[in-house]
């Protein structure tokens, strides 16, 4: 009896813990959004050229939103590594301190260089908090990892939902788009000190021999493991494309407020995240099933974007995409990553996130050239360049759920016999 009262306490604390995490990442859903909602004032503030439309040339913005992704690709090799060694707690209080140095940073770049080597620090703190709180939910929530991973995607909903609120609260208020970042630098400020001195699971990436020597636990990659790790890549692409160009296709297709969209999105992926959550637990999809359904909803939506210009349903996509690209699908790319080799969790969460850094960098660089060579029609062209890396991300999905499907079989033949 007093051990069970020990452990509920102690499992009290490690849920105090990850809610601090939840919230850490509520703020990295507006890190990730923010510089996309003020493209114009950081193009005028780093004296972008005006386009022969009268509207400012936004390209070197999209250029410093892809730096995050440089980032993440740059440290992720070492925030993996780093968090199975040292732990999860050291690996998120690098993030968040390097979080704020993003946050202050970018606010005070006088140009687009400078601004660029402060987003390199945004995408470090993004790695160093995903090999934090990825393998720190499964720890604590553990075989509801994948369900407490999917409310990771919940808390970035839910502060990019706000973000818009917010935006327009500040902007009502008549003050400087600036305060926002002074804000979010202090919450993640906060979030540091609070994790600095909570609790977290113990946990070891070695096992025991009989003889009670301990022995390391290598690393094992099939062409399944690959699949898992590539998709990544796709499922990032397809929302981090969209969350960065949607206003400029609202516009296109006439809509008032392009800003809606962002709502509209944010709408999407909690929604998704709740239901995702309830059809898991009540086991009618299994999470390597929603990794073919989802990408395959978003694919179609793209095309159906592109051939249909409507105001209405830039509206409809923005809720079916933050459903289906942005609901929690990396987060259980992710989770399947990191039970198939748990021992090694940091390290599998820094595969994927270094697949989807690769997304980031390399997808939204060549957005911005596709941008800037397409002219008013660059937006429909960006939903054709998602649809065929979404496309890509449904092969891969159809491979990895036949190899389960194989696994599954053969586990049933072998406990039967």
């Amino acid at each position: 009896m007093l051990r069970e009262g020990k452990d509920l306490v102690n499992n009290k604390k490690l849920y105090l813990t990850a809610a601090v995490l939840y919230f850490s990442y509520m703020l990295h859903g507006i890190g990730v959004s923010i510089l996309a909602q003020y493209k114009s004032d950081f193009a005028e503030m780093w004296g972008a050229p005006t386009l022969a439309d009268g509207t400012l040339d936004v390209s070197m913005v999209l250029t410093v939103i892809a730096a995050l992704g440089l980032g993440r690709l740059i440290s992720l090799p070492f925030a993996g590594p780093f968090s199975d060694k040292f732990g999860r707690k050291p690996s998120g209080i690098v993030g968040m301190v390097a979080y704020i140095i993003y946050f202050v940073g970018i606010i005070f770049a006088p140009n687009m260089y400078v601004a660029y080597a402060f987003a390199l620090f945004g995408g470090i703190a993004n790695s160093f908090i995903d090999t934090c709180v990825y393998p720190s939910i499964v720890e604590i929530f553990k075989k509801k990892g994948d369900i407490g991973n999917l409310f990771v995607k919940f808390s970035i909903s839910i502060g990019q939902f706000l973000l818009p609120f917010m935006i327009g609260f500040v902007a009502a208020n008549a003050l400087t788009f600036k305060t926002l970042f002074y804000l979010c630098a202090v919450l993640i400020a906060v979030c540091a000190l609070l994790i600095a001195f909570l609790p977290f699971p113990t946990v070891t990436n070695n096992d025991k021999t009989e003889k009670g020597e301990v022995k390391k636990v290598k690393m094992k990659f099939t062409a399944t493991t690959w699949a898992i790790i590539a998709m990544g890549f796709t499922t990032s692409a397809t929302f981090m494309l969209w969350l960065n160009a949607n206003q400029e296709l609202g516009k296109l297709y006439g809509l008032a407020d392009p800003s809606k969209i962002q709502s509209f999105y944010a709408i999407g992926t909690v929604v998704a995240v709740l239901v995702t959550a309830a059809l898991i637990s009540k086991k009618i999809l299994q999470s390597v099933q929603i990794l073919f359904l989802y990408p395959a909803i978003s694919a179609i939506m793209l095309l159906v974007l592109y051939f249909v210009e409507s105001p209405t349903l830039v509206l409809v996509g923005g809720f079916v995409l933050g459903y289906a690209a942005a609901g929690g699908v990396l987060q259980l790319v992710t989770t399947i990553a990191v039970e198939v080799n748990p021992a090694n969790a940091g390290k599998m969460t820094s595969m994927v996130m270094i697949a989807s850094s690769l997304a980031n960098y390399l997808v939204l660089t060549a957005a911005g050239a596709i941008t800037k060579m397409g002219g008013i029609a660059g937006p429909k062209y960006l939903l054709l360049f998602n649809f065929a890396i979404t496309i890509i991300g449904v092969i891969l999905a159809i491979y990895v759920n036949k190899k389960y499907a194989e696994k599954e079989k053969y586990s049933s033949v072998k406990m039967a016999g």
